[in-house]
């Protein structure tokens, strides 16, 4: 057998080895969605069964009751308040984080990179340092069990990471397109909405998505400077914790559901999302 003969089918067997731990990958990370949604189906008893009964009957019990079927709270508003906040804190992000993204990529400020660490420096302070500060301030404000404090604290806590990624995407971006809307007499709103936005679409879909996520499933906050009215779904979640024990099918229940708008958003944007993380990346 030739050397090129040898070469082909060293080459083969390792995309194969390789696409085989791919899938096995894939399986490790599904297994536990996949388990929780089959736990959800049974009734509490067995639910409780260990090891788990999978021949079990299956019921739709766990989710008439996380929707209040047993007299229980509605989860209607949390997941209304958590919708608000995700949306319009992400909304608010990316409004910010754009023109800030082309200031340090494209038209670069003085000390562009100092910018950027500054940004990224504000992460590196832990949540729980500044949850006290954060509560006196609301606390004397009045805007305690507020969504739309949600709506600043998520929006100030994301917006550092929106702008580094955005001005990794927007470092991308040919400087000649953007030179030839200035010949053109483009001004910088026309420059920015009408040349970079379109070209950075998946940049803009990949940070929506991550802001997306992380506002969604902020608890620490949410659990403290939230009561009634502005209860998020997370915090909702905990409340299936109590004296009485932990009722699995219905929390597996209630976490399938809350975890549903999140996947669906990230299997709608999965091409712009794979685009654009790609699209910052080191060559």
């Amino acid at each position: 057998m030739s050397t090129t003969a040898l070469r082909a089918r060293h080459v083969r067997g390792k995309g194969a080895g390789l696409g085989l731990l791919a899938w096995l990958l894939g399986i490790a990370f599904f297994l536990p969605i996949a388990w929780m949604a089959l736990t959800s189906l049974h009734s509490e008893t067995d639910a409780a069964t260990n090891p788990p009964s999978f021949a079990a009957s299956l019921t739709l019990d766990g989710y008439r009751e996380f929707f209040g079927a047993g007299g229980g709270a509605s989860p209607w508003p949390a997941l209304i308040n958590s919708t608000v906040a995700s949306l319009a804190s992400t909304l608010l992000v990316l409004l910010l984080a754009f023109p800030a993204a082309y200031a340090l990529s494209i038209n670069r400020v003085r000390k562009w990179t100092d910018v950027l660490f500054f940004f990224l420096s504000t992460k590196m302070l832990p949540a729980v340092a500044g949850l006290l500060p954060i509560y006196l301030f609301a606390k004397n404000a009045g805007m305690l069990d507020n969504i739309w404090l949600l709506v600043i604290l998520y929006t100030s806590m994301n917006l550092p990471i929106a702008v580094w990624m955005m001005q990794s995407f927007l470092a991308e971006i040919p400087v000649a397109v953007i030179e030839a809307a200035k010949v053109d007499g483009a001004r910088l709103p026309t420059i920015l909405g009408r040349v970079v936005a379109p070209i950075s679409l998946p940049g803009i879909a990949a940070t929506a998505l991550i802001c997306f996520i992380f506002s969604w499933n902020e608890l620490l906050f949410a659990r403290v400077l939230t009561g009634v009215v502005a209860e998020t779904a997370p915090v909702f979640l905990t409340g299936f914790i109590t004296s009485q024990g932990l009722f699995l099918a219905k929390v597996c229940a209630a976490s399938l559901v809350i975890s549903l708008p999140v996947l669906a958003a990230g299997f709608a944007a999965q091409d712009k999302l794979v685009q654009g993380l790609s699209l910052g990346a080191v060559k």
